[in-house]
């Protein structure tokens, strides 16, 4: 990795994690579904035009339409749409450290699935992350943490999985890759929305942190990472990009600590630096083959 992508993978990773923090902000204040489905819409429209002027237009390979369809509805309507509806229960933190183990089902799947080879490291590296999640899970439970909340964040997590399953192809052709975001983001706004109005109240507190945080949440995590992460996969392939979702737990629960002055116990500290040091083994051993 040349210092450019070390570069994007660092701020894809803070961007990507500080989500967890201004999403908790914005469901406070209004209804988590139509939030997210008018965030998706507002970024799928700034990231089209944007493509257009630039002169991308919407004529996409089979491969690239069929990711932005799956990425939109995998990761943005069902892994966001999920955990959006989550936080309304569990805290940023936890959220931040289930969705971290997105890369150790991708490397579960490819492994146990496609066959893929992985190493010991590899094998040791899934335990240990798998491990650290238990421990935090059990120390949760205990605390209180709502079942139902972590349900959806897990179910998310396979949904992302899914999807990064089926980066590759959108990533092949960097010419169009905005207009694939912003196309993306899109898919998620309209599927987000039937649900929003079968089970949501359109109401909203419009608060100052509110305004900050959907503003924030629709242009860095919502348009800005999405492009980085793209970009990153194409640069140095999703098995490499994949190594800076280590990165997710710890950025994700110190910002939450200071941001939302969530709790951090021991325990927490101990089980994330397990999970991070659990990705981080399986994406090296996943190099190295």
């Amino acid at each position: 990795m040349d210092l450019r992508a070390v570069a994007m993978g660092l701020t894809f990773a803070l961007i990507w994690s500080s989500a967890f923090t201004s999403a908790r902000i914005i469901v406070d204040a209004a209804p988590p579904l139509y939030s997210l489905s008018a965030r998706f819409a507002i970024s799928g429209l700034i990231g089209i035009g944007i493509a257009l002027a630039l002169g991308q237009s919407f004529r996409l390979s089979r491969g690239q339409w069929r990711a932005v369809v799956v990425f939109g509805l995998c990761q943005n309507a069902i892994y966001l749409g999920l955990n959006f509806v989550a936080m309304q229960w569990i805290e940023a933190s936890l959220a931040a450290i289930i969705a971290s183990t997105m890369p150790l089902l991708v490397a579960l799947a490819n492994w146990t699935i496609f066959r893929e080879r992985l190493p010991t490291m590899g094998v040791l590296g899934l335990i240990a992350g798998f491990a650290g999640v238990a421990l935090i899970m059990a120390q949760r439970f205990g605390g209180g943490a709502d079942p139902l909340g972590i349900a959806l964040c897990l179910i998310g997590a396979v949904a992302l999985a899914a999807a990064t399953l089926t980066v590759r192809s959108a990533s092949s052709d960097g010419g169009n890759l905005l207009m694939i975001v912003g196309l993306q983001m899109l898919v998620g706004s309209v599927a987000l929305l039937l649900p929003a109005m079968l089970l949501e109240v359109p109401q909203v507190d419009w608060t100052m942190p509110f305004v900050v945080a959907f503003v924030y949440t629709t242009l860095m995590p919502g348009l800005a990472a999405t492009l980085i992460w793209f970009l990153l996969v194409g640069r140095i392939g999703p098995t490499r990009a994949a190594t800076y979702h280590f990165l997710n737990p710890v950025f994700g629960v110190a910002i939450a600590f200071v941001l939302l002055s969530e709790q951090l116990s021991w325990v927490d500290a101990v089980g994330v630096a397990i999970i991070a040091g659990g990705i981080l083994a399986v994406q090296r051993a996943r190099i190295a083959t």
